[in-house]
């Protein structure tokens, strides 16, 4: 039994790193199975559902990975200027550290696979829900309003996965630091005119 889920957590982590670099149309069983180890069989015994379960689920993983990341920042932080600030160092690190290869590892299959598969859209909503949440439960803890602490933290996650695409175009993480600073000032805005 433990060997089954070594080798269904081996397939997982691969392709969860196959669709991020990669995206899903150009990711193949194949591939994952190859670069996993993972027998030919099992791909479809751990995953009935074939590819559009395996990306479903590779995304979920990599979303709570990269979501308990954030997390270790978020409550780290003495502000929302820090917070925004440190979620910026940690993307932009994680994407110099690809060789501007791999981005955000929900966008690229959710850019590309989401209209066609409700399996794998609500999976990448799953995800970008739960990190919108997490940020948007730190910003009431320091003065947002309830009514506006989601919206600015999905404003913040949205303006930071633009940021990430236009760094990867450019090779340059400058941009995602920019919208950092940009995203605080706003957020500062935003909470000290609510407590007038």
């Amino acid at each position: 039994m433990a060997r089954r889920t070594g080798t269904r957590g081996r397939v997982l982590a691969t392709a969860a790193t196959l669709f991020q670099r990669q995206g899903y149309a150009a990711t193949g069983l194949n591939q994952v199975l190859a670069e996993s180890g993972a027998p030919k069989g099992s791909l479809y015994f751990h995953f009935p559902g074939g590819k559009e379960q395996l990306a479903a689920e590779a995304v979920s993983a990599s979303g709570l990975r990269t979501g308990g990341l954030m997390a270790e920042v978020v409550l780290a932080a003495r502000d929302p200027g820090e917070a925004l600030a440190g979620l910026a160092g940690l993307f932009a690190a994680s994407l110099e550290a690809s060789g501007f290869h791999s981005g955000c590892p929900v966008a690229t299959v959710a850019l590309e696979a989401a209209a066609d598969s409700e399996t794998i859209r609500s999976s990448c909503d799953g995800v970008y829900g739960s990190w919108a949440e997490g940020l948007s439960q730190a910003l009431r803890r320091w003065g947002a309003a309830p009514g506006d602490a989601l919206p600015l933290a999905e404003l913040a996650i949205a303006a930071l996965q633009g940021a990430i695409l236009l760094a990867k175009v450019r090779q340059d993480t400058t941009v995602i630091h920019a919208v950092a600073r940009q995203l605080t000032s706003h957020v500062g805005r935003a909470i000290h005119d609510q407590g007038r």
